[in-house]
């Protein structure tokens, strides 16, 4: 699994994540040709047709031939073009589907036998991040599971933990009675979730339909957001807590369910956020 820095943001850590759907770069409609779908997600990574040739082993003149139509890519080809783009799986299949061949990739309810140690795994996660909070999320934004520490942080600001479950957290941190307004730093949180989510919803009509139905947060000051890590800055009874926010994500999946996961975790960014985070979890 890989661990990346990532913009901010009940059920325990023995809860079941549901299966949903994955995150994705934005997916071509099916009636568009391969050829060209190849060549718009070149172009959305910025690789010229020799960089992209270089990259996946096939000579430039046959790249360009594949993009114009003129020449069939086989299966193996367009894989390894997919490859170095790197495609999502749920991408990749569209290209499949419109160059006339079967997708390669499915999408496994999370529950499934074949996902017993993705599940496993997740728990584990969450379990060992405790006192920290950590959350699974869909690529709705949807909450799947949440750990103890993420519990405990709710209640922490007078929020039901029950609540956590099946909530979404664009919602949690956007809507005027959530997550949100407990935030010190609501301004530049909620402006990088939005910009983040924004980006994401090219490819998802029910994550854009979603943000329409939110609240446009006002632009934070730019100056603000000038900095190397944006800290989630949690107002409590107890005074204000002070997060690092990360997530982690499957390095190689090949399950479009296990590749739409990612866990999100809020890191303790001092010596006494970790103290209040483990006398509220019970662990100090």
């Amino acid at each position: 699994m890989t661990s990346q820095v990532m913009d901010p943001v009940h059920q325990d850590a023995q809860s079941r994540p549901m299966n949903r759907q994955p995150f994705h770069r934005r997916t071509p409609p099916a009636s568009t040709p391969a050829g060209q779908q190849l060549r718009d997600l070149r172009r959305q990574a910025g690789l010229s047709q020799l960089d992209l040739a270089l990259l996946a082993g096939v000579s430039q003149r046959h790249l360009s031939c594949i993009e114009t139509g003129r020449a069939k890519a086989g299966p193996g080809t367009l894989h390894a073009l997919l490859s170095a783009l790197g495609a999502s799986l749920e991408c990749s299949n569209a290209v499949f589907l419109a160059a006339g061949y079967a997708p390669r990739y499915h999408a496994s309810p999370l529950d499934a036998p074949a996902l017993a140690m993705v599940q496993a795994a997740i728990e584990h996660i969450l379990k060992a991040n405790n006192p920290a909070p950590a959350i699974v999320i869909d690529r709705h934004w949807d909450i799947v599971a949440a750990n103890a520490g993420a519990a405990a942080l709710l209640a922490m600001v007078g929020l039901a933990a029950d609540r956590l479950a099946g909530l979404n957290l664009l919602e949690l941190l956007l809507h005027p009675d959530g997550l949100g307004r407990h935030l010190a730093n609501a301004a530049e949180v909620r402006t990088v979730a939005w910009q983040r989510a924004s980006r994401e919803a090219g490819g998802n009509p029910e994550l854009a339909r979603r943000l329409r139905e939110l609240p446009v947060p006002p632009a934070a000051d730019e100056a603000t957001l000038a900095t190397p890590v944006l800290l989630t800055r949690v107002n409590t009874a107890e005074g204000e807590l002070r997060f690092l926010s990360t997530f982690t994500t499957f390095g190689m999946p090949q399950d479009i369910t296990v590749e739409s996961l990612r866990i999100e975790h809020l890191l303790p960014a001092d010596a006494q956020t970790w103290a209040r985070m483990a006398r509220a979890s019970g662990l100090a």
